[in-house]
């Protein structure tokens, strides 16, 4: 038989309580009560008045908020008193099944004792004792198991206190579970205003030193293109590089300028020809300052001009014609006097004389006025330049030389030597080189002081304009006009 041990109700009662409390952890029954100071900050009464930074209280508070919520899960709790109501249901199942059987048992023995009652009567003898026995027997059994019906019965009651209890407990675990929820739900609304805050706080924050940085990157962005544009002025291998390409862009625009006069001389030749066919000579060149004009024959079997004496002119206002002192020769370059008019050439050949001219006026160079602001802007201009002649005489040496234009003066220097160095004054001449030669577009012929002349070549036709266009505007701030030798001096020039 199984045997039975009795517990008192303190035990059960005590066993359920740690089967409720043992997942549940609850310090102070409810929630910690918070308020928001100053800022938004969210500051606890039971603390200490300590300044801690609001970051710091968020994160601690979640974390503290997110653990309760855990330890609190209503799911977990259900999921355990659940699995005790399941356990006490079988308990009551089984003491129910129990006590059929015990029932079934008492009227088996009541039965048996009817039978053997009945036997002991109709037996006598040895046979008889033995059925007293046997009812004694049969008592004694009825007698175990009414008291093992008494244990039932008390083991039921038990059962059924337990049950009632876990199912107290469950709905009492289930309302605090509920009202901490609550309270935690609460908390975290709260929380969650006071983030809400911060971050609008922040963004504002944000949006105005965005603006402001916006303006000082402005500012940056300018200050930086200046520096940008002072230090190109003042780095001459990027202007140098600069340079390159505006002088391929020009040679460019030059050849394609050379290609349209061509035709346009061509055309015009043919005209001439048409109107006039005694024309023999022609101008070979392009309208433009830097070109090299040539006398060519138009017709074959022209007689030869390198013996004839030559004069160029150039054509002012109302048709007057203004010698060019010292162009006698069969080409001629254009300088800066020449731009805006034409130019003609007189040849004079036995006892007649042949009258040549430019197409159209003489144009500036591309981009050269914006060249020559561009260095108007310095106090001194530097340009490599080679001597070929002095005092009218060959110059042996072909090293290059600097010739420097400044607002007051004009100096040329070979390294450290000064060859010369003199003031703007009316005996000072700069003009073209008008003696002929392939490198006459290059070439200026510069009167320092009376006795002392040099003809220079510049690296390119640009530098040689330039040169002449600014020395010239610097003379005229000293209230000096330079010209070449034998030139009439006009007011408008």
């Amino acid at each position: 038989m199984t045997r039975v041990i009795h517990d008192s109700g303190e035990g059960v009662q005590k066993e359920a309580l740690d089967l409720v409390s043992s997942d549940v952890n609850f310090p102070k029954g409810h929630f910690p009560d918070y308020r928001i100071g100053l800022n938004n900050q969210i500051i606890d009464p039971e603390e200490t008045h300590e300044a801690v930074p609001l970051k710091e209280i968020v994160a601690k508070e979640t974390a503290q908020l997110l653990e309760q919520r855990r330890r609190l899960s209503v799911r977990d709790l259900k999921e355990k008193f659940e699995k005790g109501l399941s356990g006490a249901s079988k308990l009551s199942e089984e003491a129910k099944r129990r006590e059929a059987a015990s029932l079934d048992r008492q009227v088996l023995l009541k039965k048996l004792r009817d039978v053997l009652d009945t036997l002991k009567g109709r037996v006598a003898g040895r046979n008889r004792d033995d059925a007293e026995e046997a009812i004694s027997l049969v008592e004694a059994l009825a007698v175990q198991l009414t008291q093992r019906e008494g244990e039932l019965i008390y083991e039921k009651a038990e059962v059924k206190k337990l049950a009632n209890f876990l199912k107290q407990a469950t709905e009492d675990a289930r309302k605090v579970a509920e009202e901490e929820r609550a309270l935690a739900l609460a908390e975290i609304e709260k929380a969650r205003a006071a983030i809400e805050k911060v971050e609008k706080a922040l963004q504002v924050h944000d949006s105005a030193s965005s603006s402001r940085e916006k303006e000082e990157i402005e500012e940056l962005r300018k200050e930086v293109r200046e520096a940008r544009r002072i230090k190109m002025l003042h780095q001459p291998s990027k202007v140098l590089d600069m340079e390159f390409e505006l002088q391929a862009l020009r040679a460019l625009i030059s050849e394609k300028t050379q290609l349209c006069n061509q035709l346009k001389k061509e055309l015009a030749m043919i005209k001439r020809l048409e109107e006039d066919i005694s024309d023999l000579f022609d101008l070979e060149g392009s309208d433009t300052l830097g070109s090299q004009f040539r006398i060519i024959p138009r017709v074959d079997g022209a007689p030869d001009i390198a013996n004839c004496p030559i004069q160029w002119y150039r054509v002012v206002s109302g048709g007057i014609r203004e010698l060019i002192s010292g162009a006698t020769k069969f080409t001629y370059a254009p300088e800066p006097f020449d731009v805006g008019r034409l130019l003609q050439a007189e040849i004079i050949l036995n006892t007649e004389k042949f009258t040549i001219q430019t197409d159209g006026p003489i144009n500036h160079a591309a981009g050269l006025e914006c060249y020559v602001d561009s260095l108007m802007k310095r106090t001194d201009t530097e340009f490599n330049v080679v001597v070929t002649q002095m005092n009218g005489r060959d110059y042996s040496s072909n090293s290059v030389h600097v010739f420097h234009i400044g607002k007051l003066r004009i100096k040329l220097r070979k390294g450290w030597s000064t060859k010369a160095r003199e003031s703007y004054s009316t005996t000072m001449k700069l003009c073209g080189s008008r003696g002929g030669g392939n490198a006459a577009a290059k070439a200026v012929f510069w009167q320092a002081r009376k006795g002392l002349s040099y003809t220079l070549a510049f690296e390119t036709d640009r530098d040689r304009n330039a040169a002449i266009i600014l020395a010239r505007k610097f003379a005229s701030n000293c209230n000096v006009v330079l010209t070449g030798p034998g030139d009439q001096v006009h007011g408008g020039r």
